[in-house]
């Protein structure tokens, strides 16, 4: 690994000794909450670097080519990935949690919604914003979309197999932001299907139309919290 980060490392961004602190500080406390971590490739002017040998991939991506394997919540393994390195925070989904991405007009009309939400935190989660306007809204995991949203290409479900960056990670636009702190949730998911149901008033006030091949009397319940 050395001699590969060998031809790349002079071209990854300079962070100061307290940024890349930060970095591996937030990666820790995410591991220390249960969510597993990954390391990101490092930005480096407006592309990112893995330092794997002949890696096309120039966008924000997995570090490690076996990431799924290899992402842990053991926060001593976390602390290690940045000792050297300032790598991008990157929390798999699928897992602890999954994630419904919006567009911007969208996100903010949901987070609107399940602020007031009678149901409480049982509707209210984190929820990350990055710099290129995409919402995330973190949720319990398993459950897939519903007929309304399956083909509906303003909603992003990432479940097993997929990844987001995480706060306090940069892009090239920026850094990625927490719009909902996971603190300000108590570390709390809500239910998936409660925040799809914001998620489809919110687009039907938009104007979107949504397609459905439930007859009323068959849409999927919230669950009850474990």
């Amino acid at each position: 690994m050395a001699q590969m980060w060998g031809t790349v490392g002079p071209r990854v961004a300079r962070l100061s000794p307290l940024e890349r602190v930060r970095l591996r500080r937030v990666a820790v406390r995410y591991a220390v909450h249960g969510w597993e971590v990954t390391p990101g490739a490092c930005l480096a002017n407006r592309r990112f670097v893995c330092g794997r040998a002949g890696c096309p991939t120039v966008g924000c991506h997995p570090a490690l080519e076996n990431w799924e394997h290899a992402a842990s919540a053991d926060p001593a393994r976390v602390a290690t990935w940045w000792c050297s390195r300032p790598h991008g925070v990157l929390l798999p989904t699928g897992r602890s949690f999954d994630v419904l991405e919006v567009a911007a007009h969208l996100g903010r009309q949901v987070l609107d919604a399940v602020a007031s939400h009678p149901a409480g935190f049982g509707v209210r989660g984190p929820v990350l914003v990055t710099p290129t306007g995409r919402w995330m809204f973190l949720a319990r995991p398993g459950d897939p979309l519903r007929p309304e949203l399956e083909h509906c290409f303003h909603v992003v479900r990432h479940g097993p197999g997929s990844w987001i960056p995480a706060p306090p990670t940069r892009l090239p636009e920026g850094a990625v932001r927490w719009a909902v702190a996971p603190e300000q949730a108590r570390w709390q998911l809500p239910d998936s299907y409660l925040v799809q149901n914001a998620l489809i008033e919110a687009l039907r006030s938009a104007g979107i139309t949504l397609t459905s091949d439930l007859l009323p009397g068959q849409l999927p319940l919230p669950r009850r919290g474990h």
